[in-house]
C-alpha cells in the first residue's frame, strides 16, 4: 500500500515543515474527492487478494477485517474534522494524510470479506479474535477509540484547543490500532492480510511521531 497522497487545506497557509518545497494544495471538495478515490483503489487492491484460502466467519482474519473498518471510520471521521477544522497547518496536513489512507485501507478490508463470502458485520462479539480481546473492549468501544462525548468535544473545540485534542485524541486511536494490528500479525496466517496488516502499522507509527511532535511543538 502506498503512503497516502499528502494534502493541505488552506492555499495560502504555509508549508508545516518549512522547507520540503511546495506540496499540492487542495480545499474541502479534493480531500472528499480524495477520500472517495482512496477507498475505490482500496477496493481494487482488496480485489487483488490471492483467493486459495478463504478465512472463515469465526477467523482471526474476518474479526480483524471487521473491527478494524469501525476503529477506520472512526479515524476519518476525525481526519477530516481536522482538515476542515484544524488552525495549524501540520495537523490540517497530518488529518487529510489519515482520513485519505485509512479509507483506502477499509475499502481493502471491505473487499476481503466480500471475495472470502463472508458479510461486512460478523455474529461475534467486537474483539472475540484476539486472545485478550474481551477484556479490550471497554463501553462497547475498542482500544483507542473515542468515547461519544470525545467526539462532540472534538466537534465543538475550535483554534489552538481543537488542534490539541485532535492531536492527543489521535495518538491515543493509532496505540490502540497498533495494538490490535500486533494481534492479528500474532495469530493470522493470511499472507496477503499480514503483508497489509504490517503496511498499516508502519504507516501508523509513523503518524505517531508526526503527531507526537506536532503535539511538543504546539506545547500540548
Amino acid at each position: 500500500m502506498t503512503a497516502p497522497a499528502t494534502l493541505d487545506s488552506s492555499s495560502d497557509a504555509p508549508a508545516a515543515d518549512g522547507g520540503r518545497g511546495s506540496r499540492p494544495r487542495l480545499g474541502l471538495v479534493g480531500i472528499a474527492v480524495a477520500v472517495v478515490v482512496a477507498l475505490l483503489l482500496g477496493y481494487a487492491g482488496g480485489l487483488l487478494t490471492p483467493r486459495l484460502t478463504r478465512p472463515g466467519d469465526d477467523s482471526v482474519e474476518a474479526g480483524f477485517a471487521r473491527d478494524m473498518t469501525a476503529h477506520h471510520a472512526q479515524a476519518v471521521e476525525m481526519g477530516m474534522l481536522a482538515f476542515q477544522r484544524g488552525t495549524d497547518p501540520e495537523v490540517r496536513q497530518i488529518g487529510g494524510d489519515i482520513a485519505s489512507g485509512q479509507q483506502g485501507e477499509i475499502g481493502i478490508m471491505q473487499t476481503w470479506l466480500r471475495s472470502w463470502g463472508l458479510d461486512p458485520t460478523g455474529t461475534q462479539p467486537r474483539m472475540a479474535w484476539m486472545a485478550d480481546g474481551a477484556s479490550l473492549v471497554k463501553n462497547g468501544l475498542m482500544p483507542g477509540m473515542a468515547t461519544p462525548q470525545e467526539m462532540e468535544q472534538l466537534r465543538a473545540a475550535q483554534g489552538r484547543e481543537f488542534d490539541l485534542l485532535f492531536l492527543n485524541m489521535m495518538i491515543n486511536h493509532h496505540l490502540g490500532g497498533v495494538h490490535m494490528i500486533d494481534g492479528v500479525l500474532d495469530a493470522g496466517d493470511e499472507p496477503e492480510v499480514l503483508r497489509t496488516a504490517q503496511i498499516m502499522k508502519n504507516t501508523q507509527q509513523t503518524d505517531l511521531t508526526n503527531l507526537q511532535n506536532a503535539k511538543k511543538r504546539l506545547g500540548g
